[in-house]
């Protein structure tokens, strides 16, 4: 398995210690860097920066979020990066939800199956620098009616640059077999990812003729070391309002694919009364729902032991490339916890 990392860029005295783990990160072995996005800073302005810190490391977006850039500006920004970094961009596609696109960008998230589709067929095309004209549901271009003229980019990529999409939901899923280089998953349960995942992804797969080989699985969860049985349960008693929080305060009313994804892997009801207590506003009576068992199966922490055999359960439902988020309340203790996981890949891989 390749090792990655998400990252958020972050404001005031934090700027230059990200920058710090991002760098050493790559000493320590890193294969990929991923940067955040969602409601904070943005992830180009960011990736165009640690490109310049970096050597070896590939960089990506995880991710662009649908309805905040044209998909002809995520083309140039793809581009761009790609080049400045030498062909070291990945670009990662999520089409968030709409609590972010319709409350902080004020564009409609309707369809997004479908605004996803056609975004990633016009960046497709315009990496490959020819002359722009789509007519599809969401996008028309050039725009009719008016004087304008189909299009090429003034700029060529001068790498290939895989798309990578953010998925959770089955049809998602089976876009990202279909149109995508890899897969960014969350909230992955590999005991049953065969049914909540994979053989969605493998339906797309099937649809454009490629095997399962052809799509990076990419999958991330925090990564902690506990000393022993107590440690252990304090770090899961400190967790649980996190994912309670993913559960029952990601999304919207209607619409959280965090609560879906868990609904799907055998937590259904637990979910769904987590995400009743927490919209009610009863924070504490959501976060005593979740169980430990909700918490260990989709984070790698626990014992060395622990996540030594629980990586080699990912690697073996099918994880290409695993996300490790380490915990640590310094940078070095996050950089530690980094680079004992890193080891703990490789040794998974030697055992193979």
């Amino acid at each position: 398995m390749r090792t990655a990392t998400t990252i958020e860029a972050s404001g005031g005295e934090h700027w230059a210690e990200t920058a710090d783990f991002v760098v050493e990160a790559e000493k320590l072995g890193l294969d990929i860097c991923w940067v955040a996005e969602a409601w904070g800073s943005d992830a180009p302005s960011a990736l165009g920066y640690y490109a310049a810190l970096t050597d070896r490391m590939l960089l990506g977006s995880g991710v662009i979020q649908l309805g905040t850039r044209t998909p002809a500006a995520v083309a140039q920004t793809a581009i761009t990066l790609s080049n400045l970094s030498g062909g070291r961009f990945l670009l990662g596609l999520g089409a968030s939800g709409p609590q972010v696109i319709e409350g902080l960008h004020g564009v409609p998230f309707a369809r997004p199956l479908r605004r996803m589709r056609e975004t990633v067929e016009i960046v497709q095309r315009l990496l490959g620098g020819g002359k722009l004209s789509y007519s599809g549901t969401e996008f028309t271009i050039p725009l009719p009616g008016g004087e304008a003229v189909p299009m090429r980019l003034s700029m060529r990529a001068e790498h290939r640059v895989p798309v990578y999409l953010a998925a959770l939901s089955p049809a998602m899923l089976r876009l990202t077999g279909e149109v995508a280089d890899g897969w960014l998953g969350t909230s992955f349960v590999p005991e049953g990812a065969e049914d909540a995942y994979f053989t969605h992804l493998d339906d797309g797969l099937a649809r454009s003729g490629r095997a399962r080989a052809a799509l990076d699985v990419c999958q991330g969860a925090e990564v902690a070391f506990a000393a022993d049985e107590e440690a252990l349960g304090a770090m899961i008693a400190g967790r649980r309002k996190e994912l309670a929080f993913s559960l029952g305060g990601m999304g919207s009313a209607s619409t959280n694919y965090y609560n879906n994804a868990y609904s799907r892997q055998g937590w259904a009801e637990v979910a769904a009364e987590v995400r009743e207590r927490w919209r009610a506003g009863d924070r504490d009576g959501a976060t005593e729902l979740v169980t430990d068992e909700m918490v260990l199966g989709t984070t790698l922490i626990g014992t060395e032991t622990m996540v030594r055999e629980r990586l080699r359960v990912w690697r073996d439902a099918g994880v290409d490339t695993v996300r490790l988020y380490p915990a640590g309340e310094t940078l070095q203790a996050r950089l530690a916890t980094l680079a004992r996981a890193i080891e703990l890949v490789r040794e998974v891989d030697g055992a193979s």
